[in-house]
């Protein structure tokens, strides 16, 4: 964690010039506040150029009292900390400051010096951390540059890119679609933190991974004892992604009943938290993903078609892998260095032999098996060169990947009789075996030049 500022700046507005004088020099006990007195409300808003962290406001003021101050600031800044100070125990009043987001409120009394500076040291804290926040998502969004994350540049992901752009420059709700590994969230995140609302929250929600009896909490939030087990008020996922983006996964997931509710969430931008009866008003970006048809799933009476429509916005269908060409290059190298930087290794170079085996292949699995299947590849591989033989599918994904091609009866001889062969390391007999005819047919179409062509040690 970055160390806390140790340099504050504070303003104290109040109009009694003995109080004004004491709130001054009570603060100014501590040597990292930077304190300036203000004798109106005027003078203080004439001065928020000058960037305070803090001001103390004293609630009766003439010309304009403490909550049309806040109002006014808020209105210029609204990261400022706000104290109110007031002359009156007024219970009903403080509720209110509170729920306008004033940090505290303090009664003039014998008990005001050491409250003021506790208070004052808390809501500096405050600051501190929410300028670490910031600085943390502003680097987050250098890491999301998406030209340098998202690897590639064969022409589907160049369309990628530039559907990218247009979303980041936006408030339009965006779809993601694409096969499960072709890296949705990583597109989610790209657009989320090269828009305007970098600087607030990414949330995510994995729909398919929530009990559906339990997904209303988990998105809306509950109030205390809403139900059995609720000890005390939730907050939402759509309010903690408040004036930033939430990102809902799987959303072909959601259950029926639920999509209800949150296209009325969509439409009305508000939320009401399970077992309340206030609405809570959101701003907030809506990214969907899902690797299902939506549009099938609305024809076959799964999904919402008003929902749908609602979610659709901008859509962005990724491409699978092996429809990304040279590519699969490209995220291997850019794998093989990851392994080698999180592992401290010496360098790792892929084999031309290597390269030619991953492009003949077809990902059923996308990226997420490539990076798997490279990674183990670099524990593999001898004298940091990855070869042919350290590549390694999955023999149920292979035999699924050959079956979900396009390909004539012949060709998909030679890639099964392929795929035996490396299995049991090019020996015919134990192949002819295993898959029942004989070896001199195996023989026969090793001759041939469709064989040949696709036959790579």
């Amino acid at each position: 964690m970055a160390n806390q500022r140790s340099n504050f700046k504070i303003f104290v507005v109040e109009d009694d010039t003995w109080y004004r004088n004491f709130l001054s020099y009570t603060l100014q006990l501590n040597p990292d506040y930077e304190v300036l007195a203000f004798e109106n409300p005027k003078e203080c808003l004439n001065n928020l150029h000058l960037k305070p962290d803090l001001i103390t406001i004293d609630y009766s003021l003439p010309g304009m009292n403490g909550a049309e101050l806040i109002q006014r600031i808020k209105e210029v800044d609204d990261t400022i900390q706000l104290i109110v100070i007031s002359g009156q125990e007024d219970v009903a009043t403080a509720v209110e400051l509170l729920k306008l987001g004033v940090f505290d409120y303090l009664i003039k009394n014998e008990d005001t010096k050491p409250r003021l500076m506790n208070s004052a040291q808390n809501a500096l804290i405050n600051v501190s951390l929410k300028s670490e926040i910031t600085t943390l998502r502003e680097d987050l969004g250098k890491k999301y540059d998406f030209s340098k994350t998202i690897i590639g540049n064969s022409d589907q992901l160049k369309k990628t890119f530039s559907l990218i752009e247009k979303a980041a420059g936006s408030k339009i709700t965006v779809s993601i679609t694409g096969e499960t590994g072709t890296g949705k969230e990583l597109v989610a995140k790209a657009i989320h933190y090269n828009s305007d609302r970098k600087k607030a929250p990414f949330v995510t929600v994995n729909v398919a991974a929530i009990p559906k009896e339990l997904i209303e909490s988990e998105l809306f939030g509950h109030e205390k004892g809403a139900f059995t087990g609720a000890d005390s008020r939730r907050i939402g996922k759509f309010e903690q992604a408040m004036k930033g983006t939430i990102f809902l996964d799987e959303i072909g997931e959601l259950d029926l009943n639920l999509q209800a509710k949150m296209l009325r969430v969509l439409q009305e931008r508000e939320v009401t938290r399970v077992g309340g009866n206030n609405t809570i008003a959101i701003d907030v970006r809506i990214i969907v993903a899902t690797h299902k048809n939506l549009a099938q799933e609305v024809q076959e009476g799964r999904f919402r078609e008003d929902l749908y429509y609602r979610l659709l916005g901008l859509p962005i269908q990724l491409p699978p892998l092996r429809d990304r060409g040279n590519d699969v290059v490209h995220l291997s190298k850019y794998f093989v260095d990851e392994y080698v930087k999180e592992n401290k290794s010496g360098k790792i170079t892929l084999s031309n032999d290597a390269q030619k085996k991953l492009l003949d292949y077809s990902f059923p699995g996308n990226i997420r098996e490539l990076k798997a299947i490279i990674e183990l590849a670099c524990v593999l591989c001898d004298n940091a060169v990855i070869e042919a033989k350290d590549i390694t599918y999955n023999s149920e994904k292979s035999i699924n990947n050959i079956l979900s091609q396009e390909m004539s009866f012949d060709d998909y001889t030679n890639l099964i009789i392929k795929l035996y062969l490396d299995k049991y390391d090019d020996n015919v007999i134990t192949v002819a075996k295993k898959l029942d005819i004989g070896k001199s047919t195996i023989y026969r179409i090793m001759k041939t030049d469709s064989f040949q062509k696709i036959y790579k040690k």
